[in-house]
């Protein structure tokens, strides 16, 4: 063989040899690519954060087994990092306690006589939180004996022998997420509640304790609905059981749709096909009853519901399991669409023959609905077309490459669109983005306050148009094509007044984009402090203050008035990987009806004497 041929049978840069095939054992896959299992890692900021999705993962165990029969207390203890959850059911046997915290595919889950409608489905989500932690525990109580084994990354640390125990039956897991993969994290409690209510709504009977805090609910769906409503009902909730289904309906006056759906205690938060089978059903009911050709659009619109429906074996379309794949019930054949369409067929059309107030007051709602749509229908098609157009040139809009709604992609939920005023803002965030996963809305001026509006002006009004056409939501959420909807505005008193006016025209027309964790507020620097080697960006006065001590003597010090003070180049350090976020939301308390007036109605009087009031208190405390 010449010298040539030789040469070219050595191993060249970018080969697919023998020697790049790795095999990773179960720990090592899970920590190299932990999204696979938990989705994303983030810091405890958002609920669905991965060190809540190891929360659940532990949890869900818990539930299968007060699902079972066994077990009506979980205890639940979070102190700094450290997460400890005991239950009261079986117990792990005891001789399966180590393998089924590190053995991949070992589990009860496959015999479906034992978990025949469990949450999890392989035994993989423990071994993702025993992997994914600094220290893990797992400890099991039977028949009063014990046995415990201890982890750190996966590894085992220590396994002891079976001990005598005086505990009830049961399982205690201890858990410490992992600093080297989550970073500098922190649990919170107004994401860890929400999860713990819904595991009781769910499950009616079940008393979870959280740091001694209980969590009950003796009328499991309607107090999930109560739980969650900002307007009032028109008509009480209505409340239907049946083997593996509950759901709970009623209307409000708000815009739009608004469901909670569950899947073997499961918090499906993007639906699948039982929610879509649920949407078609009720409003095919409600049409079929008043022998009227209602548009469904026109039934749903105001609706809140929820259902929980129990499958056996469910398909999710991912290991975190927020949208169910299924098609079948069960094994034997009954579809989805089936057993939720007859149930509903059989139950609600009963109901609604029994109650003739809830009757009148459901059709007069149809009828406003139909009554309202049909007055913006001359208009819309040409808002539309307007809009469609608009966008193809639309100079408002810089968008970006990736959408929510795209069909795959791991970064979706980093998809992002910011709303900003002027062109000297949206020019500076334009070229400072990520062009891949942020886009850009600017607006010109102060937009329109809608309190009070009908949704007509949403078509009438040019911004407003443009806005929502840009967000892909005048059919609902479904369309939504950006994750993070973040308000980008000057700290100043005209910045903040467009702030109100775009949450006025959310919470006014598209409540579930600020329900459903949608709405941002962005927060930038208020200064700039820098000396020849360092330069600090401050976002209070306590912070300017602690950065001046830092750099010492005489250093520069600038005060941006406004977001178009900004350089691009700065701007980038602003809206990445640091990006300082304020999540929108609302309690419980809020009735956006009461919450508009308000703040954006006439009562003048009664808000000028609040911001007296509470500029006296100001006052005080300083």
């Amino acid at each position: 063989m010449n010298e040539i041929d030789n040469k070219a049978l050595e191993p060249q840069k970018g080969n697919y040899q023998e020697e790049n095939i790795v095999t990773l054992d179960w720990k090592e896959h899970i920590r190299r690519r932990p999204g696979m299992y938990i989705g994303k890692l983030g810091d405890g900021t958002t609920s669905d954060d991965g060190i809540y999705v190891l929360l659940k993962e532990v949890l869900d165990n818990s539930i299968d087994e007060h699902m079972m029969g066994y077990g009506k207390t979980i205890d639940v203890k979070i102190e700094d990092k450290t997460v400890a959850v005991r239950d009261f059911g079986r117990g792990v046997p005891l001789g399966k306690v180590k393998d089924v915290a590190s053995k991949m595919n070992t589990g009860a889950k496959y015999d479906s006589k034992a978990f025949k409608k469990s949450v999890g489905l392989n035994g993989v989500g423990i071994k993702a939180v025993n992997a994914l932690s600094s220290k893990f525990l797992i400890e099991s109580y039977r028949e009063k004996k014990t046995k415990f084994v201890t982890f750190q990354q996966g590894n085992t640390i220590s396994e002891s022998e079976l001990e005598e125990s005086t505990e009830n039956n049961g399982t205690l897991v201890e858990f410490v997420p992992d600093e080297t993969i989550f970073g500098e994290y922190q649990y919170r409690e107004e994401h860890i509640e929400p999860l713990l209510k819904n595991y009781v709504f769910l499950n009616t009977g079940l008393t979870i304790s959280f740091n001694g805090k209980k969590f009950f609910s003796k009328n499991g769906l309607v107090d999930l609905l109560e739980e969650n409503l900002t307007d009032e009902i028109l008509y009480p909730i209505i409340h239907l059981h049946g083997e593996d289904i509950e759901v709970a309906i009623t209307h409000t006056n708000q815009y739009g749709e608004e469901y909670y759906s569950f899947v073997n205690g499961q918090h499906t938060t993007q639906g699948g096909t039982h929610l879509t089978a649920f949407r078609e059903a009720t409003a095919r009911v409600i049409r079929e009853f008043y022998n009227r050709n209602f548009e469904f659009s026109d039934i749903r619109s105001g609706m809140v519901a929820a259902i929980s429906i129990k499958v056996e074996e469910p398909v999710f379309e991912s290991q975190t399991k927020t949208k169910l794949g299924s098609r079948e019930i069960s094994p034997d054949g009954v579809t989805i669409n089936k057993f939720i369409g007859d149930f509903l067929k059989r139950e609600l059309d009963n109901y609604l023959h029994k109650t003739p107030q809830t009757v009148d007051i459901l059709q007069k709602k149809i009828l406003n609905s139909e009554k309202e749509r049909k007055a913006i229908a001359g208009i819309t098609k040409l808002a539309r077309e307007r809009a469609k157009k608009a966008n193809l040139h639309n100079k408002k809009l810089r968008d970006c490459r990736i959408h929510y709604n795209d069909s795959k992609g791991d970064n979706l939920a980093e998809t992002s669109i910011f709303i900003t005023e002027g062109d000297s803002a949206s020019g500076s965030i334009t070229k400072s983005r990520d062009p891949n996963l942020q886009a850009v809305f600017s607006l010109r001026g102060k937009p329109l306050n809608c309190f009070g509006l009908t949704k007509k002006v949403v078509y009438e009004n040019e911004e407003f148009n443009l806005l929502q056409a840009a967000l892909n939501i005048e059919d609902g959420m479904d369309g939504l094509r950006y994750n993070k909807i973040i308000i980008a505005t000057d700290a100043d008193t005209d910045g903040m007044h467009i702030r109100l006016l775009l949450l006025t025209f959310f919470l006014q027309f598209f409540p579930d984009l600020i329900k459903k964790n949608h709405v941002f507020i962005l927060q930038t620097p208020l200064f700039r402090v820098r000396n020849k080697k360092k330069t600090i960006y401050c976002y209070t006065d306590e912070e300017r203050t602690a950065a001046i001590k830092e750099l010492g003597p005489n250093p520069e010090i600038t005060r941006f008035k406004g977001l178009g003070e900004i350089s691009p180049d700065e701007f980038a350090n602003f809206i990445g990987e640091d990006m300082r976020l304020d999540k929108v939301t609302m309690r419980k308390e809020d009735l956006i009806k009461d919450l508009l007036e308000f703040y954006m109605g006439k009562n003048t009087m009664e808000r000028q004497n609040f911001i007296i009031d509470n500029l006296v208190l100001l006052d005080q405390d300083s």
